[in-house]
């Protein structure tokens, strides 16, 4: 399969045309107090926009962002964007990192020297990885299956990545919200290939199902999911009932987008809600950018509504491939404390085998942008052991070093 060098290159036309439309924001009536209770604060995102428009700087974070290694393939059509950073440490361990949403490639660009090496960071170089960042289908800046059911596909996607295209043979991987679920389903399809996966959730898709005999620290995790689903969830019913209708606002305003965005790194933070303390400005922004200037909007919201629409037949399928593989596959969770779901051990070990189970200290949702270096340091403690059991085998991948 080819592999191309990618550059970040967005043409002067499209900053002209985003700077016009921010001009032109035509601003809703704002109701007195109301803050974040009913959404994004305007006046937070207007003070936001009013720095976008005059102190963020795209051009100085594309030559940033163009630091990493891009590249893009083509794998069964579906032409994927990702990053590919060599470890620095003796013998590095190839791993696989999956984003979510409204997050994009982007959620691993503190962490990605971390792990590649932890050396220069306060670690041991022995802990290095050969770290791999896809952008997921329908993200910036990757392509989309025509058909729908995509979700239920890029792992295959990955496995050829990392195979096929990069010559590795055994990797680990990570993930987070719909890279947690991409995860397990690498370990369902694939766990020949996995050495072991690390998430930062169980995948909400098991809350769909009750099994028999639940602790009471189970039925109260259902109970409060439920609850949370009921209070802010309303953003994954749209997305999974109507994504074209609300992508329509959204990919014709940039002020609408960052509303839809900042209102959920607002709320799933770990800073009493302090985004400029979590994140900053310009990180946020970036994030924006990314799918502003690729228009990705629309084809982010597709595996909400494919996860919705999935047939019986799928779910069968899914459940059967749960049995055969990701049960076999060692496993590691680390649980943020402001994260949205608190599951307790015993739900998550009724679908995986469980090998490491981390309270963090603090934390949320976005943990890799948010406390990278508590994360960097969970994910490395949990592959330690599992490399020496690894056999030294060369790779295409080693040999190109």
């Amino acid at each position: 399969m080819k592999v191309e060098q990618f550059e970040i290159q967005i043409p002067d036309q499209a900053l002209t045309d985003l700077r016009d439309r921010l001009e032109n924001t035509r601003w809703p009536d704002e109701w007195d107090g109301a803050g974040w209770e009913l959404g994004t604060d305007p006046s937070y995102l207007k003070r936001l926009v009013g720095y976008w428009q005059t102190g963020y700087d795209w051009r100085k974070e594309e030559r940033e962002l163009n630091q990493l290694s891009h590249f893009r393939t083509t794998i069964d059509d579906v032409a994927i964007h990702f990053i590919h950073e060599k470890g620095t440490g003796p013998d590095p361990m190839p791993l696989l990192l999956t984003h979510g949403w409204p997050d994009s490639f982007l959620r691993f660009r503190k962490i990605i020297p971390l792990l590649t090496d932890p050396g220069s960071h306060g670690g041991d170089p022995a802990d290095s990885f050969d770290v791999v960042v896809p952008a997921m289908p329908g993200f910036p800046f990757s392509g989309m299956r025509e058909n729908a059911g995509n979700i239920f596909h890029v792992h295959n996607l990955w496995a050829d990545l990392m195979t096929r295209v990069l010559g590795y043979q055994r990797f680990g991987a990570h993930g987070g919200d719909w890279g947690s679920i991409v995860t397990e389903h690498l370990a369902r399809s694939h766990s020949e290939l996995l050495v072991g996966i690390h998430l930062t959730d169980v995948p909400f898709t098991h809350t769909f199902q009750k099994p028999a005999h639940l602790s009471a620290a189970e039925e109260k995790f259902l109970a409060d999911n439920q609850k949370w689903q009921m209070e802010q969830g309303a953003y994954n019913m749209i997305q999974s009932t109507r994504p074209q209708t609300l992508a329509a606002g959204l990919n014709d305003s940039p002020v609408g987008l960052a509303a839809w965005f900042v209102e959920k790194f607002q709320a799933w933070n770990d800073c009493a809600g302090n985004l400029d303390e979590c994140f900053g400005r310009d990180e946020l922004i970036t994030n924006i950018m990314l799918y502003w200037l690729s228009e990705s909007i629309s084809t982010s919201f597709l595996p909400y509504y494919d996860m919705l629409n999935a047939g019986a037949t799928t779910w069968i399928a899914e459940k059967f491939k749960e049995w055969a593989g990701s049960k076999e596959v060692p496993a590691a969770f680390a649980l943020f404390p402001k994260d949205n779901s608190h599951p307790p051990r015993e739900w998550a070990e009724r679908f995986f085998h469980v090998q490491r189970w981390t309270k963090m200290e603090r934390g949320a949702h976005f943990a890799a942008m948010e406390v990278p270096d508590l994360l960097a340091e969970d994910i490395r403690g949990f592959y330690r052991p599992l490399r020496q059991l690894e056999p030294k085998k060369e790779t295409f991948a080693t040999a190109r070093r």
